[in-house]
């Protein structure tokens, strides 16, 4: 759960892709050095305005850190107090990172993104945390697993060649979820960098949850040398974020669009066996994305269409939006409207709402009007 988007090198200590074989700044093979903690099971970390949180077993390992469960429990004197105890997620970061200025800056960055993002298909951030010397970020515990492994399950259990890995409306139904969380995001000027099945949570009854923020760029941050190759997973980067191009929306789109192209498939379009990391990147650039319908012939001809236009070379003639998108796919596919995607765009409307304006500074009726549009959002989300 949570894997980390960065590695440490095991002789150098560069942050590096977590997936890469090597290091690109001293050529050491990997495996990573396994990551240790003081914050040991049972230790209770201080969580301001909340009270605090007791650390249990480790559900998660990557080469930025781990990730521990832990119980979140309210101040009894606090503007929570009476709250029930419930679970969190505490990831982290590795001790042999801490005096590394790129990789508490990943880590820094993941909590600033999270902390701007309110909305029920992003894991909810509750504190920054240092003790004893580590960094920390308890976030939300999502009761579940992640969509790359849902893929998988459901590859091992399909009954004909020629069906989709994922039936149909299951796929847009976590698609949807996909697209309405990166819509909001994106309103926010913040755009993820790695979105794929693995970063991905599907909870146990079918919420899908959007993580891991750790290479997410975020508004007016300081731009600061990665190390190594642009940062992202190379089996779904748009091709300008694997030439360190200008990124926006439609470069997390793009991503989005393989997603789904996996969830149809069970496959990427652009990974290959004997393909490396590097190949795979390279591929983004040069081949042209296998139609869904010579993979999965079951599936509508419409489909190739809608991920053509998705995975175009040029950013210019994708989507403009995720809600653009989810639209596309409705109309032509003729999907009946549901009370989800219609909370879906009004949950992107209020995000817009409050990138126009300086909420806190805005007029009384400014701010109405935007709680009243994230109100209305999440009174729909929940029908």
């Amino acid at each position: 759960m949570l894997p980390g988007a960065v590695a440490v090198c095991v002789n150098c200590k560069s942050v590096i892709e977590e997936r890469a074989n090597f290091c690109p700044q001293c050529g050491t093979r990997l495996p990573l050095e396994p990551p240790s903690s003081r914050l040991i099971n049972g230790a209770e970390v201080p969580l301001e305005d909340w009270g605090k949180v007791v650390l249990g077993d480790v559900i998660g390992q990557g080469g930025m850190g781990l990730v521990r469960r832990g119980w979140l429990y309210h101040d009894p004197h606090g503007p929570r107090a009476g709250n029930p105890t419930h679970p969190v997620a505490v990831k982290i970061l590795h001790p042999a990172l801490l005096g590394r200025r790129r990789a508490r800056e990943l880590f820094l960055r993941e909590a600033v993104a999270l902390e701007r993002l309110k909305h029920p298909n992003i894991v909810h951030f509750f504190g920054l945390v240092e003790q004893s010397g580590q960094l920390a970020i308890v976030i939300e515990f999502v009761e579940g697993t992640t969509l790359d492994r849902v893929i998988s399950q459901h590859l091992k259990s399909r009954q004909h060649p020629d069906a989709p890995a994922l039936p149909f409306m299951l796929a847009w139904h976590y698609f949807a979820q996909l697209l309405g969380a990166l819509s909001a995001v994106h309103h926010l000027g913040i755009i993820h960098r790695d979105v794929k099945p693995a970063n991905i949570l599907i909870r146990t009854d079918g919420i899908a949850k959007l993580t891991d923020f750790g290479i997410a760029r975020v508004p007016q941050e300081a731009v600061f040398d990665t190390g190594g190759m642009a940062p992202g997973t190379g089996a779904y980067m748009a091709p300008e974020q694997v030439t360190g191009g200008e990124l926006d929306a439609r470069s997390d789109l793009y991503a989005a669009a393989i997603v789904l192209f996996e969830m149809l498939t069970g496959t990427t379009p652009f990974e290959a066996p004997g393909r490396n990391e590097i190949m795979t990147r390279t591929a983004q650039l040069e081949d042209s994305p296998p139609p869904v319908t010579a993979l999965v012939r079951s599936a509508p001809a419409v489909m190739d269409v809608l991920l053509a236009r998705a995975l175009a070379k040029d950013k210019m003639h994708r989507y403009a939006s995720g809600i653009e998108f989810g639209d596309a796919i409705e109309r032509a596919l003729q999907i009946p409207p549901t009370e989800g995607w219609r909370a879906q765009k009004a949950l992107a409307r209020h995000a817009k709402a409050i990138s126009e304006m300086v909420i806190m500074k805005a007029p009384p009726e400014q701010r109405q009007h935007a709680d009243q549009l994230r109100t209305d959002a999440m009174t729909a989300f929940k029908m």
